[in-house]
């Protein structure tokens, strides 16, 4: 799309939820260079840490073919986490503070990583929320979160509220 002038590449995010959430933590962290802002709503971080934590735990096994024990290494592969090192992109991470699906520490995991590489990073957690922001003033928010966050970042916007100064 860059080649054919459809897209500014100065210019381009990325962002998902749940399993486009997972697709945007491995980005930030993998392949980050290309893009100018991220967001990561409930995104898995670490397989591991999502194993023993979700309330899905058979997905997992079906999905990995295997549990952390019996293979770590496809644990670690597939986890965006293990490329901590890569983060390059502003990342917003949004989550459900009550989220039994991909459990907070995912999120907690992720911001530590990306602010570790002095990468900006901001965590919004939705108090007493799940996987699903179930209602229109959470939506709003997470959309509020994500309209300033990309407008900063690729449009040079002021950010509603600026990032804190690292120490």
């Amino acid at each position: 799309l860059i080649a054919k002038g459809l897209v500014d590449k100065d210019r381009v995010g990325t962002m998902g939820w749940s399993q486009g959430g997972y697709i945007s933590a491995f980005l930030t962290l993998h392949d980050s260079a290309r893009f100018k802002a991220v967001s990561v709503g409930a995104g898995i971080s670490d397989w591991m840490t999502y194993y023993v934590n979700t309330d899905i735990h058979p997905f997992t096994r079906l999905y990995l073919k295997a549990t952390p024990w019996d293979d770590p290494a496809i644990y670690a592969k597939t986890s965006p986490i293990t490329y901590a090192k890569g983060a390059k992109a502003p990342t917003l991470i949004q989550h459900g503070s009550a989220d039994p699906r991909v459990p907070p520490p995912n999120a907690y995991e992720l911001y530590q990583a990306i602010y570790d590489q002095g990468v900006p990073v901001r965590l919004a957690l939705y108090k007493g929320f799940g996987h699903n922001l179930t209602k229109p003033k959470a939506n709003r928010a997470a959309m509020e979160h994500n309209l300033d966050w990309f407008g900063h970042w690729i449009w040079n916007e002021p950010l509603a509220v600026p990032l804190a100064n690292r120490k």
